[in-house]
């Protein structure tokens, strides 16, 4: 499970083998450290024991802090959880020749994809009762299938060779996508299309809390595989910036947040804003929903899993990639 800490002044410690969490000098919460996967704390004022930093990072338990809008600006692990030289030095080597070329392309593959699932997913009810909806999603699919095919198209030897052309085909698809969601929730919200970073309207609030939430979740599985979470493709290098979580998260995000919360806003739940930002109360709401989604089994290489557990395989399936052991297929999840 994760324990999500929002009360200002909270205090965490640890007793015997359970995590203990104090509001106002009284124990609110203790959870034993085996049921624990992560502790996210999403505000200020919050003290934590050297003692439960220790045993977290011992048993392999992630401490993450997040800004009021869920943007990641910290994280704890073990220093041991670095995986082998190995991995690293094909994932640097990568870079470098026809490897990276191969797996950005196999991360828009897979966002693209899941882009069209969910577009396909949310108005397979309404044919009858909406059909210009229907038909007007439709449309917006059948353009975005058109841009995947280009896909086929760009060769090159290293990444830097063709990066522009892959982020054409991917922003180009992400508008139509985006115009998608608007159409799904017209007359529900006031969606004024995807803006990132100091967004106020609900629906983006939402979406970057989310990919907060499983920006966390993602970097946490590249670290237990081995790899540099710095060290991306698709993404460009710059100092502090996560790129491989950014490249690996891409064929995830629609199916864990965007199918969440284009599901709330059409199911009219209520999106409570606090100063241009998610209120306590809605951050909670969205965590637990998302934690859901991740519980949730999807198909995937002719089995079923939990969607969580197939975050973490990506992540070992893309070391072993880079390593030269094994093929790479993006996650695609059902509709």
């Amino acid at each position: 499970m994760e324990l999500l800490v929002t009360n200002f002044g909270s205090f965490l410690g640890k007793k015997s083998e359970r995590l203990i969490l104090k509001e106002n000098g009284k124990v609110v919460s203790e959870i034993p450290f085996h049921d624990l996967e992560h502790v996210i704390i999403d505000t200020s004022g919050v003290s934590l024991s050297t003692d439960l930093i220790r045993e977290c990072v011992e048993r392999g338990i992630q401490i993450s802090f997040l800004t009021p809008s869920g943007k990641p600006y910290a994280k704890l692990v073990s220093p041991y959880l670095t995986g082998t030289v190995v991995t690293r030095r094909h994932q640097l080597m990568a870079y470098q020749d026809e490897r990276g070329v191969t797996i950005a392309k196999l991360f828009i593959e897979g966002k693209l994809k899941n882009q069209i699932n969910v577009l396909k997913y949310f108005p397979k009810y309404r044919r009858e009762v909406d059909r210009d909806l229907f038909d007007q999603v439709y449309q917006i699919i059948g353009e975005i299938e058109r841009i995947l095919t280009e896909l086929n198209g760009i060769v090159g030897n290293c990444i830097d060779d063709v990066r522009g052309q892959l982020m054409s085909v991917e922003g180009r698809a992400g508008n139509l996508y985006w115009q998608g969601i608007k159409c799904l929730t017209s007359g529900r919200v006031d969606f004024p299309g995807r803006e990132h970073r100091g967004s106020t309207d609900p629906v983006n609030s939402l979406l970057n809390y989310g990919y907060g939430m499983l920006y966390r979740r993602v970097e946490g599985a590249i670290i237990l595989a081995g790899l540099d979470p710095y060290g991306g493709f698709l993404h460009v290098d710059r100092s502090g910036k996560v790129s491989l979580v950014y490249d690996l998260v891409e064929e995830f995000r629609q199916q864990v947040v965007d199918r969440v919360v284009v599901a709330m806003v059409n199911r009219g739940t209520e999106i409570q804003m606090e100063e241009g930002m998610l209120a306590v109360s809605t951050r909670q709401d969205l965590q637990e929903r998302i934690n859901q989604r991740l519980e949730t089994q999807e198909k995937f290489q002719g089995k079923r899993y939990k969607i969580k557990t197939i975050i973490q395989m990506q992540a070992r399936r893309l070391a072993t990639f880079l390593r030269g052991e094994a093929k790479y297929r993006p996650f695609v999840g059902s509709w």
